[in-house]
């Protein structure tokens, strides 16, 4: 009936559907979830879209993804300037010459690259082993302890000392007074939400939602010709090798009745003793921050705890560590070998996606079989 069935519709999933509809194809969406849009999903509580799987702040450098994305919404000029809070001290993220002056009392870039060089030194460091000992030779030994090491703690459940070195390597780093953490050249939120965004994807095309595909998927497969599939790789071998490791996130959402909790969209929480990670606060991803119809007199907020993944949970930052290296690729062995099904996005390919970069996917994906 179909010449494809997409399993999820999140962005991979939605832009492939979407281009190969555009090719004169038929397509069939299914998603286990009550709502499209995968984890950049937003709902709306207050007239405040609230983006309930986790921030996600588009940014690229990838001039063909910017226009392509742009076709289907209109972005704001939000820039993500997170503020990091350690036991009340606030200091600015990405790290730069507020961090430093704050942290150390330099004022020129060159007292902030001494500083930097003379604790790197006193460590020790010269060829970065691990994560610490990377963080380290960035930004020295006293802002690794007090904004690096418990933030990334809570958010691994690891030691610093065990997580590979290339976790952190593009830590952002500047010796200027520029409060902008992705420094891309295109960046932003849909205006009206992301999931506005993923329904201009999606128009004309058949979804069904709450359908389990792994439940249903001998119904399910004899309805199209090939399937793209987004969902964990693991999964869909029935975990017959191993389950694949990954963080996840739980969220604690609260609607206040003040117009103002914390006074930015991020506020990371780098101590040890705080349990969570950051709170959000999803107004301020609206730029302007008193848009048409805005009850400004409210605001929702959402504390983030990080937590290891357990069946039942949603699987956010895939371990890449060495162990599910060798599993993963063990699986992928598997996955080539599946005739009709290809496996894209963050979960098929157990990878950690930016947003630009699970578009750029799909559209090369696009390009080779459509």
């Amino acid at each position: 009936m179909y010449d494809y069935l997409v399993v999820g519709s999140g962005l991979y999933g939605a832009v492939f559907a979407h281009e190969a509809k555009a090719a004169g194809k038929s397509v069939l969406v299914v998603d286990r979830r009550p709502n499209i849009g995968g984890n950049v999903y937003t709902e709306d509580v207050e007239g405040i879209h609230v983006h309930k799987y986790g921030a996600h702040i588009f940014h690229t450098n990838n001039k063909k993804v910017w226009e392509y994305i742009t076709k289907f919404a209109e972005f704001n000029r939000f820039t993500n300037s997170p503020v990091a809070n350690y036991h009340g001290e606030l200091y600015s993220l990405p790290f730069n010459m507020y961090t430093f002056n704050k942290m150390w009392g330099v004022v020129t870039p060159e007292q902030a690259r001494e500083k930097i060089e003379e604790q790197k030194k006193a460590a020790g460091i010269t060829e970065p082993k691990n994560l610490e000992e990377q963080a380290i030779s960035l930004v020295g030994t006293d802002i690794y302890e007090k904004l690096v090491k418990g933030y990334t703690e809570k958010q691994w459940g690891r030691p610093c000392r065990e997580l590979p070195a290339f976790i952190i390597r593009r830590l952002p780093v500047r010796l200027t007074f520029d409060n902008n953490y992705f420094n891309a050249l295109y960046q932003g939120i849909p205006v009206g939400g992301y999931t506005k965004l993923v329904a201009r994807l999606l128009e004309g095309i058949e979804v069904r939602l709450q359908v389990d595909y792994l439940k249903e998927k001998e119904a399910l497969d004899a309805l199209a010709g090939k399937v793209i599939y987004t969902g964990p790789v693991d999964e869909y071998f029935g975990y017959c090798l191993g389950a694949l490791e990954y963080r996840s996130v739980r969220f604690e959402n609260e609607l206040l009745d003040i117009p103002n909790f914390q006074g930015n969209a991020a506020v990371n929480y780098t101590d040890r003793e705080t349990p969570w990670t950051r709170i959000i606060e999803h107004k301020w991803f609206e730029f302007g921050k008193d848009g048409e119809g805005r009850d400004l007199e409210k605001t929702v907020i959402s504390r983030e705890y990080s937590s290891e993944w357990k069946p039942g949970d949603e699987p956010y930052y895939p371990v890449n560590d060495e162990k599910n290296g060798k599993l993963y690729s063990e699986y992928k062995k598997k996955a080539d070998a599946e005739e009709k099904v290809i496996f894209g996005g963050r979960l098929g390919e157990y990878k950690y996606y930016d947003m630009d970069a699970v578009i750029a996917s799909a559209l090369e994906m696009c390009d080779s079989i459509l």
